[in-house]
């Protein structure tokens, strides 16, 4: 029986967790999962749990609310303590947060095998936190799985054929939630919304959120402003004392996010997964990042990016209108779970081999 540990701590990654844990659980996995507690919002964590049919972690860390350095040390810390009195095969991180980073280098240390579920991922800005954090995960990492062709290819042009590890090309696994979501009636012919998210922390930044903001505030004359805003988000808005013409929502459940996207016009976010499912949907996307998380979207024509500068965001977001076709596939065929489970079963039993 494969033992695994599936560490995670943000919104984006219990939305990857739930096809794979639950495919595992078909093919007798023996299953724990670790919170390290990064989103404390209830809103944004425990609701996902019981939305997607996982159970509650059996491990729940509660680092929250501290500045990186800290944050990342104290989940090596607490991580590590896990890791000495659990017997596993495996140490299961996702994306790109603080919580993935931390799990790698606490099982590294402990000489786990680790798998980083999408793998691959470059946006080439070394400044930004969750570039710094996929990029050491994926070197220290045993096996890779990558969402799309593109991040295969990263991985190939770093030298990775070289490397003691193996990586695949699955597809995303966020596509199967998209697939089995009860989303079909949420679509509002002559839409006039936009849904907005912001919380990368270099959009959070004063002189970006006050760009990001006023581009908002001047399209919100001519459109609905739908903004569930992160808790991060909202506390530098007070703080920065930054006027929205709009209202601001609390934090939503995974389900409601897809279905505002089926129900906006545009979608305007700097979230690598808001983004990808904006594209699922067949929604015009504009990305406010220094780079792209998503190039292939970009240079399908199915979104735009845009910097954190109020007269580029107006500009590239009067763009969007051309945006009318949505080509299939770039990210796989909804099977991405199933493949990663006879990728780990194929290679535990290769080492089960080479131990006998």
């Amino acid at each position: 029986m494969v033992k695994v540990l599936h560490i995670v701590g943000a919104r984006p990654q219990f939305v990857k967790l739930s096809p794979l844990y639950n495919c595992m659980k078909k093919n007798n996995f023996k299953q724990k999962i670790l919170h390290t507690g990064q989103h404390y919002d209830q809103n944004m964590s425990k609701i996902f749990f019981s939305k997607f049919n996982i159970p509650m972690p059996d491990f729940n860390l509660n680092i929250n609310q501290l500045n990186h350095g800290a944050m990342t040390g104290r989940m090596i810390e607490m991580i590590e303590k896990v890791l000495i009195l659990e017997d596993l095969d495996y140490i299961i991180v996702y994306g790109d947060t603080n919580s993935t980073l931390a799990g790698s280098i606490a099982s590294k240390k402990l000489r786990k095998k680790i798998i980083h579920v999408e793998a691959g991922v470059r946006n080439y800005d070394k400044f930004m936190p969750e570039e710094i954090n996929r990029v050491l995960t994926d070197r220290i990492s045993d096996l890779l799985f990558c969402s799309s062709l593109e991040s295969y290819n990263n991985l190939v042009k770093e030298g990775y054929k070289k490397l003691d590890c193996k990586f695949h090309n699955v597809g995303d696994i966020m596509f199967e939630n998209i697939i089995r979501a009860d989303i079909s009636q949420s679509t509002l012919k002559n839409s006039n919304k936009i849904l907005f998210t912001c919380h990368r922390q270099k959009n959070i930044e004063k002189n970006s959120l006050k760009n990001i903001i006023e581009a908002i505030n001047e399209l919100s004359s001519k459109y609905e402003i739908i903004f569930p805003a992160h808790p991060s988000t909202k506390k530098r808005l007070d703080e920065f004392n930054i006027r929205c013409n709009f209202k601001i929502l609390n934090p939503i459940s995974h389900d409601e996010i897809l279905r505002l996207i089926m129900q906006s016009k545009y979608v305007i976010t700097d979230s690598g997964g808001i983004v990808k499912e904006a594209y699922w949907l067949k929604k015009p996307s504009l990305s406010i990042l220094k780079s792209p998380v998503w190039p292939e979207l970009i240079n399908i024509n199915a979104s735009i990016n845009s910097q954190p500068i109020k007269q580029m965001i107006l500009e590239s977001f009067n763009n969007l209108k051309k945006i009318k076709s949505f080509k299939e596939k770039i990210f796989g065929d909804g099977r991405s779970s199933q493949k990663m489970v006879n990728i780990i079963l194929e290679d535990f039993n290769n080492t089960i081999s080479h131990e006998d």
